[in-house]
Parts: structure tokens; sequence; C-alpha cells
């Protein structure tokens, strides 16, 4: 029987859990402009967006404190048009859900048509699957920390990766997955492990084995085809708990909850404004080098996914850049492939690292979206305004943001010379057509609304609440 005295006990618990969580709101908030967080420079739009970046990471920390659990777990959007961060894709759905890797899960997924996956035509007028799929099963969470050194080697590490390329799915479309820390002997259906012993070097060059236990599985979907791609169906569940109740909700969990959720948004606000600013070199030369690893109106080298760029899906290869434009000013991109991917994609950022609005605003275009020359080059045209090309991405406004490409490959080609790389060229609006190909497709202001009215859609539908 609870007591007076129990109940006053988890009343101060409680509200010094709520005193932490508000603390910890308002250093997040100091993000937006204190100089010594590394926030973008001030302008009234970069400071409204601010704003809302640190909400948006307020709503994906209770997302994930509030409801799943690794003894419960269940899919949650991390990313959305609620919360745009880290530099997303905007062809992207990012899934995650709390795991112990100590334990065996299972998730049972439905999707619909996926020959593309196998390189085969899809069926007409049918629903079709993501046009990729990714899980990975990490032992930690991006940015969690607050601090760039969790990006040291052997912080962190996938303790397994499966892709759609891989994903052994029925004829009627369902699939399932088993995770668990060693594969069953004999077991010849979808696995994943969720310990993984993997071999570090130290800073004295020493070479030893770590385990790697995971704490998440993370799920990635990619839409190429925005008008016909749908989403999986998903239930995942721990192996000895399917069916079993849940125990009841305590002061302590409710305590924990609020300090996770203050101490998360707090500590992804520190660690991607730091990210932007001390790694990629977003707004100038932090290491003396002479030059800024996201250049001005241009491309860096091609990077695979590592913690160097704090984590990413880890079968694609990145190029990024920052756009500065002026009102009469365009960026011709430049994307080229000696080796298909199984994904392109094109997205602009503002210096949050948010995704600029791609429902209503062409400011993303995939290898499916977009034209591509007869050279297999893609070009893109980056401008305030509507050139009439095609593949016009859209600054929203904004005179300055990243340039994000993203090439999928489930196997990378192991010869860097055959790496996909992009350029860019800054030139005058108005002579944009004359440093393009002849052919180039050119659109109509209808063409272009109905290519938007797409775009709406199948955001809606891709975030759908019903």
């Amino acid at each position: 029987m609870k007591t007076n005295t129990d109940t006053e006990a988890a009343a101060r618990e409680l509200r010094a859990a709520w005193d932490r969580l508000i603390a910890q709101l308002q250093e997040a908030r100091d993000g937006i402009d204190d100089p010594k967080r590394w926030p973008p420079p001030a302008s009234p739009r970069n400071l409204a967006e601010g704003y809302r970046y640190v909400l948006g990471f307020l709503y994906g920390s209770l997302s994930r404190t509030l409801g799943p659990t690794p003894e419960f777990p269940y899919f949650v959007r991390v990313i959305q048009p609620l919360n745009r961060s880290t530099i997303d894709n905007a062809d992207a759905i990012y899934l995650t859900a709390p795991i112990d890797g100590n334990y065996s899960y299972t998730i049972k997924g439905c999707t619909g048509d996926t020959r593309h996956w196998r390189g085969e035509s899809p069926v007409k007028r049918a629903p079709k699957a993501p046009h990729y799929v990714i899980f990975q099963t990490p032992s930690g969470y991006s940015g969690d920390t607050g601090r760039l050194d969790e990006m040291k080697p052997g912080s962190r590490a996938n303790c397994d990766v499966l892709d759609s390329s891989d994903l052994q799915v029925n004829e009627d479309g369902t699939f399932e997955i088993l995770l668990a820390p060693e594969r069953p002997e004999g077991y010849r259906g979808n696995f994943m492990r969720t310990r993984a012993l993997k071999k570090r070097t130290n800073e004295h060059g020493e070479t030893a084995e770590r385990e790697y236990v995971a704490e998440f599985v993370v799920l990635r979907e990619l839409f190429g085809d925005w008008e016909h791609e749908d989403l999986l169906d998903l239930f995942i569940y721990r192996n000895d708990r399917l069916g079993a109740p849940a125990t009841a909700y305590t002061p302590e969990q409710a305590a924990k909850q609020m300090e996770d959720a203050g101490r998360f948004t707090r500590n992804q606000v520190y660690f991607w404004n730091a990210f932007y600013a001390v790694t990629l070199e977003a707004y100038g030369d932090m290491n003396g080098d002479g030059q800024r690893f996201m250049p001005r109106n241009d491309f860096n080298k091609p990077n695979a996914a590592s913690l160097a760029t704090a984590g990413g899906m880890p079968t694609n290869i990145y190029c990024g850049g920052v756009f500065e434009l002026a009102p009469d000013e365009a960026l011709i991109a430049e994307l080229h492939q000696p080796v298909e991917s199984e994904y392109i994609g094109f997205h602009l950022g503002n210096l949050w690292g948010e995704s600029l609005d791609f429902a209503n605003h062409q400011s993303s275009l995939n290898a499916l979206q977009a034209h591509r020359d007869p050279d297999n080059v893609l070009r893109y045209v980056i401008a305030h305004r509507d050139p009439g090309v095609a593949n016009w991405l859209d600054t929203t406004g904004h005179a300055e943001g990243y340039l994000s490409v993203r090439w999928a490959y489930s196997e990378k080609p192991k010869e860097k010379e055959k790496w996909p790389w992009a350029t860019a060229k800054k030139v005058k609006l108005a002579e944009v057509l004359q440093h393009l190909p002849a052919g180039t497709r050119t659109i109509t202001p209808e063409e272009r609304r109905h290519a938007i009215a797409i775009r709406q859609e199948h955001v809606q539908r891709r975030y759908r609440q019903h």
C-alpha cells in the first residue's frame, strides 16, 4: 500500500525531473544564438527556423522516449517534416525502434511489388514497394552525446546491415527478419546480428577486439517513384515478450523519460551545430588548411558513410557543398556515375541541416524524377526562381544552404576511380540554357504545378497518421 510519504517522494522526484527538462530545453535554445554553440549566421529567417529546429529535436526526443522500450518496441519516425534535421534525405522515411541486443527480436513486414529490387519491371497499376530499403542494428545513436568526439573510431558500430538487394520477400509481399546475438544453427531466413565483435585500433596503435551490442534497429525507406511507391507495414516484438503485459507506469519511468527527452534535445542541437561548423566547415576554414570540407558553390570529394560523416546510411557515397547565390545567379550541378547505383538523390537544406520544404517546392530530385542526358550525366539547376528547366532545384529563397548528393550501392565500386562525383559552376540565371546541352528538357508552369501536386500527395501519404 502506498503511503502519503511515497506520494510526496514521487512528487519531489517528478518535479525535479521536470525542472531539469525545462533547464535542458533552455540550454538547447542557446544553440540558436550563442556563438559558443556554433549556430549559423543570424538573419530573421535563420532565427525563426532555428527555433523550429530546436522544437523539432524536442519532438523527435519525445517520440523516442515516451513510447517504445527495448522490452516492448515499435517503430517511430525519427525524422519527418515536423523535425527535419541532419541534412536529411527528402526521399527517405527514417524509422527506429529501441532494442537490447542481448535478446532476440522478430520483425514482420508486408510490402507492395518488389520486382524493381531485382531489376525487373514492376506490375502496372500495382502498389510498389519503396525504391530501396535498408535495416541497420547500431550500438548507438548519432548526436546523443552532444560531443564531436563520439565520431572517434571505435566509439560505436553497426552490428549488421540488411538491404533490399538481400531481403527475402514471399510472393504475397510478406517477410520476416530475425534479430539475435547469433544466427541459430540451420536458420536460412532473413537475419541480423545484434552483437558483433570488431577489431579496433586505439591511439597507441594497438589492435584488439571489442564487442558491440545493438541498442536500436534503424530503417530507411527511400522513395524514387513518389506517385506509386508506398510504405512497408511493420511489426516488431521481443520474442520472449510477445503476448505478455507491460508493467505499470512508475514515477521512476516518468522521471527518466523527462530527463532523457531534455538531454537528447540539448545534445542533438549541440552536436549537429558543431558538426556543421567544425567538421563540415560550413561557415569557414576551421583546420587551417586553406579550404572548407563543404566548399562554396562546389562539391567535395565523394566520401563513404562512416563515423566521420556522423554515421549515415552505410551503403551511401556522399558528396556535398554549400550554395551561395544572388537573386540573379544559378548553380549548374553535374552528377557523374561511372557505375550505376541502386539510388541517386540530390537535395537542398538550410544551414540548420533541415531539408527544404520538399512537399510544396521542388527542392530535391532523385534519379527517377530527374531528366538524365544522353551522356548519362544528371544536370541540375539550383536557383531562386524557376528557369523553366525540368531539373530545377528550388532554394525557397535561401541565399545559402546545403547541397547534398547520395549514391547508394549495395556493393560499392572497389576502385575509387569508379566512384561517382559531382561538379558545379555558377552562372547568371538569364544565361542558364547557354551552359546546358542541346536537348535539355524544359517544362511549362502547368507541368511544374503537376509535379508539385504529385509531391504534395506523396508526402501526405508517406507521413500519414490515419
